[in-house]
């Protein structure tokens, strides 16, 4: 077996691989030998058949299997030696299509290495981490938040407003007729809610207890129902009751309604949860600009195959934000411009770094950091759940994609805790300015 180099280009590389015949031969000899005393055939006993016959039988089936296999070692063996790390699955071609049995094997292999990652010293990046504590505004505001979740509704006088709660009964007709889940008894509706179809509650604005009012809609052309979808219909509604909205007493009422003891505790628990808040979103900006400073700071090679391939991705990305209303791929090829493959570049780049430096810290994703992770994608498909848990044990590219965001938070904590980092505590507003930037880069 023969492997000749034939490209050497920066991270390009390319190779011959030629198997003789004589050791295609000796490979499937060696294949054979070993299923030999598990084959029966008739007129000999179980492991007795000889060798002509079965390479004459079951020769020309094991002959695809020896060509891969030596394909295979020999391709193994040199990544072996070089210490090469294919960027992709290597492409492999055999140059000889009009091979039959007897003659050599070529194959022509190409591929891009992985490149070899510099050292970065990690002690001398500075970084600023904000920090913001939970003020008394702050905390009275996410209070008042919650007392408007727990608000209850009085009888009020007079007309109703957005706002107001309407108690009634409707029935509700297309063209005269009556359709299922059209009517309601004391059914209360929260004005501006949005929770009936265009125009309902804004038709209920200025009833009072005691009116009947017939409100004229139309169903969305894109309703659930078929049979209503674009159809005018009309509701006879009878108002029972207008009610005005009253937000809870911020009391040790409103604390035992979310489950806390008293008032004290809830504010400290509001407390707790908003400095939590203000720690991820500072998390995130310090992220960024550790990022920002690695790809300032090292510079290596990267595979032309990784670049592109993240380039069509944002592309494709980007067009499909700019165009909502196209749901599948049915469009024409969208090419990806420079800006696209700067962007691609700077991913790929530090994509490489964080593996290697997570890599040589020996970061590791745990089983139950990947279950958790699991547990949180599966609250997107209630009722689904038992089905998207064998999907992803089917699936290990899936738990590979679950996976790489969680390696990178923690090699990027792995680079923070050896980083020169200084806290500096800042307002909610100058987090919030700082947050904001990163979404307009």
């Amino acid at each position: 077996m023969q492997v000749t180099e034939t490209l050497n280009e920066g991270l390009k590389r390319g190779y011959t691989i030629t198997v003789t015949a004589a050791e295609l031969d000796a490979k499937v000899n060696e294949k054979l030998i070993e299923a030999q005393p598990d084959i029966e055939m008739k007129g000999f006993r179980k492991g007795k058949v000889p060798m002509a016959m079965l390479k004459k039988q079951f020769g020309p089936r094991v002959l695809g299997e020896a060509m891969q296999d030596a394909i295979d070692g020999a391709m193994n063996s040199h990544l072996e030696t070089s210490g090469d790390r294919p960027a992709a699955q290597p492409e492999m071609k055999m140059t000889n299509e009009n091979w039959k049995e007897g003659d050599d094997v070529v194959v022509e292999v190409s591929y891009e290495r992985l490149p070899d990652i510099p050292e970065v010293d990690f002690s001398d990046v500075k970084l600023e981490r904000l920090v913001v504590k939970a003020d008394d505004a702050s905390i009275t505001e996410a209070l008042e938040n919650l007392a408007k979740t727990a608000k209850s509704f009085e009888d009020k006088d007079g007309a109703a407003e957005d706002g107001d709660q309407v108690v009634m009964d409707f029935l509700g007709k297309v063209d005269g007729e009556a359709f299922d889940g059209g009517a309601a008894s004391d059914y209360p509706l929260v004005l501006g809610s949005n929770s009936f179809i265009p125009g309902f509650e804004a038709g209920l604005v200025g009833v009072k207890a005691g009116d009947v009012k017939d409100v004229d809609v139309s169903f969305p052309e894109e309703y659930g129902a078929e049979n209503l979808a674009g159809k005018a219909a009309v509701f006879t509604c009878t108002i029972k009751a207008v009610k005005a909205a009253k937000d809870a007493a911020i009391d040790d009422e409103l604390a035992k309604k979310f489950g806390s003891e008293d008032l004290a505790q809830l504010k400290a628990q509001v407390a707790e949860r908003l400095e939590a808040e203000y720690q991820g979103a500072a998390r995130a900006v310090a992220k960024r600009s550790l990022l920002d400073a690695l790809d300032g700071k090292v510079e290596f090679d990267l595979p032309e195959s990784l670049v592109n391939a993240e380039a069509d991705q944002i592309a494709h990305q980007l067009w499909h934000e700019e165009n909502p209303e196209v749901h599948d791929h049915n469009h024409g090829s969208i090419e990806a411009t420079d800006e696209h493959k700067a962007l691609a570049g700077r991913r790929v780049k530090l994509g490489l770094l964080l593996a290697e430096v997570g890599n040589k810290a020996e970061v590791k994703v745990s089983d139950a950091e990947l279950t958790q992770a699991v547990m949180n994608q599966a609250r997107q498909y209630p009722g689904q759940e038992r089905q998207f848990f064998e999907f992803v044990q089917q699936n290990a590219q899936f738990r590979q994609q679950l996976q790489a965001p969680i390696f990178e938070d923690k090699v990027v904590d792995h680079i923070f805790s050896v980083a020169a980092v200084t806290d500096k505590e800042v307002s909610k507003e100058d987090l919030q300015k700082a947050v904001e930037a990163l979404e307009e880069e």
